[in-house]
């Protein structure tokens, strides 16, 4: 067992939604389009002028998160997921709060 006492090599940080080794090119864009949807929705929740675009955002979002998770593959997109579906969620409840889906 020579090798244990040998200093080991660290890889760099790359990140990878991909930890299993395949390539899931529909589920990582589902997960990265539900990230964006709540970023889009969480913060124009805030602007009550915007309340249409939250409103819509959010809900596309929160289906679409709900979705991906479903047919999710690894963990890494799972994480990606739930914080855009959390964030949907409170740009869609904003937007409702502020005025609805109609202008």
């Amino acid at each position: 067992m020579p090798h244990i006492l040998e200093p080991v090599e660290s890889e760099p940080f790359r990140f990878t939604l991909n930890t299993d080794g395949e390539s899931h090119t529909v589920e990582n864009v589902l997960a990265i389009g539900t990230l964006v949807c709540g970023v889009i929705a969480f913060i124009t929740g805030f602007i009550v002028s915007a309340h249409v675009i939250a409103s819509w955002f959010g809900a596309l979002g929160f289906g679409g998160g709900l979705y991906a998770q479903y047919v999710s593959a690894t963990t890494p997109q799972r994480s990606v997921i739930i914080a855009g579906v959390v964030a949907s969620f409170v740009g869609v409840a904003l937007g409702i709060a502020h005025g609805g889906f109609i202008p």
